[in-house]
């Protein structure tokens, strides 16, 4: 894994706790989907709600003429998404998708994918959130805007 930048205010001087911390510090796997997608974290600023991740887009990504299949973007974004928000969130949240909203712009080729995510708002039990995917040049890939809910963690 790559070094990890975790932007916080200088206020938060406890360390965070959670499920996508708990990944990050090593005390837990990396969700299979994640791995299967080649996330990486480049950096998150959960008081600002924003993040960055990487992807490892391979050739077994793409459809019949080369490109990433747009299933797969779209797993990208929800990885993106997700975690901007779930960095946010007490220790015993958790916030499901509801909707996944996905423009694709143009073709996306196998390599590296950068996605970068924010929580556009959020209210008691639901959050929106933003965010998009560009290629190693800066190119635009796709867009997307999300719907979560907020809830507790079962135990």
């Amino acid at each position: 894994m790559r070094k990890q930048t975790n932007r916080r205010s200088a206020d938060a001087a406890a360390p965070r706790q959670g499920p996508f911390w708990d990944v990050l510090a090593g005390r837990a796997p990396m969700p299979a989907a994640a791995a299967l997608l080649g996330w990486q974290l480049v950096a998150v600023d959960p008081d600002a709600g924003t993040i960055e991740v990487s992807f490892d887009a391979t050739d077994g990504f793409c459809n019949p003429v080369g490109n990433i299949q747009g299933g797969l973007l779209a797993a990208m974004l929800d990885d993106t998404l997700g975690p901007a928000l779930v960095a946010t969130l007490a220790p015993d949240q958790f916030a499901p998708t509801l909707d996944l909203h996905v423009q694709f712009v143009r073709a996306a080729n196998p390599g590296p994918v950068i996605g970068r995510g924010r929580v556009v708002s959020k209210v008691r039990s639901v959050a929106f959130v933003a965010g998009e995917l560009v290629d190693e040049r800066g190119e635009l890939l796709a867009t997307a805007t999300a719907t979560a809910a907020i809830r507790a963690q079962r135990k």
